[in-house]
């Protein structure tokens, strides 16, 4: 009864409920702390093993044995772990979800076509070997000028001035006399008739002064050549001396096609390869010709030289300072036999061009720097002469990805060489951006050449799009102001300098962005 009595009150069975519960919780659970805790201090101590050497991350060279700040910008160092799988201690290792994130693509060295078309821009001339003048061969006053409009079409044998000549009609007279005298001194009206002829009176005029027995004392001037009239050189009135020029004359039956090819483009360039073009005032058709000349000289301020192409112009379709563009199919020696990678392949750093190589037999992917030797450039893809052999792995895509875990780990890269390039490790390079002017890929490539030479300037890539250009150097040999008068002094405008005008004006129509 008095248990009954003890187990009917309802607190003494929670309490007990709870005690029970408590007592079955430390048989199953009280040695789990000690399992949980051992393993812990192992976790701690086994990522401690990774973390014996210390770094930063802006500057790879520091090293220390425990952590603290950079002694050189005073950022935090963070822990460089180690892996005995590296099969090469420059050798970057990277596990395969690392290479997911960055993107990284890896592709074979192989031999290819080695084409490429390369595009010009140009102007129709007038051909310099059929450019003529018509001089005055009598001296005297232009009383009266019967071609007066430049463009005018003139025949040989057309009349086109006449002239009032004070020495002409002296000539004259002494013909007349010496006609006269012809008995006695016949010697005489032939030095006469000769003197005539000296100033392109021809037989025909001489015969009708001795027949009228007056002297004249306006002459005609026949044109000597015919051509299209480029420039008109004297006025009705204008007095004028034997040998001034009156016209010059164009024959445009045959004109020239003038290319602009710049520098880099030469290699690709040879006489006699087939040309075709278009021209913008002759939708619709196209136009095809062969190289006849290219010019011995490239232009200093504009780095281009001129390709010459001759075409025939029976219809004169074509109009001198007529806009055209050319494209050449071009394939060099031994194309199909050269090794050939992808420019997303290459890091160029100025003075030189690198690759990351996978080594082959590592556990996880592995890739070393390396530097190689380039040929001419494609449209995507580079010629490689020297640095690489067929079948070789190397990476394609996310190039950048790796060379920056090359430089966190303090393995060789792009920007931490063993030569160094005469940047040393400890410099700190100034990275900058400014505006400059441009409009195509020739204007890309000659204002980063212009960059790159200023002493100190480690990198410049102009960006089209955006008017910028992002430089990288060392503030010690280097400021903004002198990357941009060098910029400045190949055409192109930047932000506190202005290009002068004379180079600005021999740049290639493509490149005018003065609007």
């Amino acid at each position: 009864m008095k248990t009954n009595t003890i187990f009917s009150n309802k607190y003494l069975k929670s309490g007990l409920l709870i005690g029970a519960g408590l007592f079955l919780g430390w048989i199953f659970f009280h040695n789990s702390a000690p399992e949980k805790l051992e393993t812990a201090v192992e976790i701690h101590d086994h990522s401690a093993e990774g973390h014996d050497v210390w770094t930063c991350s802006m500057h790879p060279q520091i090293r220390k044995d425990e952590p603290g700040d950079c002694p050189i910008c005073g950022m935090d160092l963070i822990p460089l772990l180690k892996s005995d799988a590296v099969m090469d201690d420059q050798a970057i290792e990277m596990s395969e979800s690392a290479m997911k994130l960055a993107e990284v693509q890896t592709s074979v060295v192989t031999r290819g076509n080695v084409s490429k078309e390369v595009r010009l821009f140009g102007k129709i001339q007038a051909d310099e070997r059929l450019l003529k003048t018509q001089t005055a061969h009598i001296p005297g006053r232009i009383e009266q000028l019967l071609v007066n409009v430049t463009g005018e079409n003139i025949k040989k044998g057309q009349l086109i001035a006449k002239v009032y000549s004070p020495e002409l009609l002296t000539a004259q007279n002494e013909l007349l006399q010496a006609l006269e005298m012809v008995d006695k001194y016949p010697a005489m009206l032939d030095a006469a008739r000769e003197k005539l002829r000296l100033w392109k009176l021809n037989d025909q005029q001489i015969a009708e002064i001795e027949k009228s027995g007056k002297a004249k004392a306006v002459f005609d001037v026949f044109a000597t050549t015919s051509g299209i009239v480029a420039n008109r050189k004297v006025n009705m009135g204008d007095y004028v001396s034997t040998g001034d020029v009156l016209f010059e004359m164009a024959d445009l039956s045959r004109v020239w096609a003038l290319f602009d090819a710049y520098e880099s483009d030469l290699s690709w360039i040879s006489k006699g390869q087939d040309l075709e073009f278009t021209a913008q005032a002759i939708p619709g058709k196209t136009f095809s010709g062969k190289v006849t000349f290219i010019y011995p000289v490239v232009d200093a301020g504009s780095r281009i030289t001129k390709v010459r192409v001759e075409v025939p112009n029976p219809g004169m379709q074509f109009k001198p300072e007529m806009f055209v563009n050319g494209i050449i199919k071009s394939q060099q020696t031994g194309a199909g036999d050269q090794l050939i990678i992808p420019q997303s392949a290459v890091l160029w750093t100025g003075t030189r061009s690198i690759v990351y190589v996978k080594l082959p037999g590592a556990d996880h992917p592995t890739f070393k720097m390396r530097e190689i030797i380039l040929g001419s450039s494609m449209k995507d893809m580079y010629v490689v002469m020297d640095g690489l052999t067929e079948g070789e792995e190397i990476v394609t895509y996310g190039t950048f990805s790796v060379d920056a875990a090359a430089q966190l780990a303090g393995k060789t890269s792009m920007m931490n060489s063993s030569d160094s390039e005469g940047f040393s490790q400890s410099e700190t390079l100034t990275k900058l951006q400014f505006k400059v002017s441009g409009e195509c890929e020739m204007c890309k490539d000659r204002i980063e050449t212009a960059a790159k030479t200023v002493s100190g300037v480690k990198s410049a890539e102009w960006s089209a799009e955006k008017q910028l250009l992002s430089v990288e150097f060392d503030a010690d040999k280097a400021n903004s102001d002198a990357i941009q008068k060098a910029v400045a002094a190949v055409g192109h405008d930047t932000e506190n300098f202005k290009a002068p005008d004379g180079v600005y004006k021999e740049l290639p129509e493509c490149c005018l962005y003065r609007k």
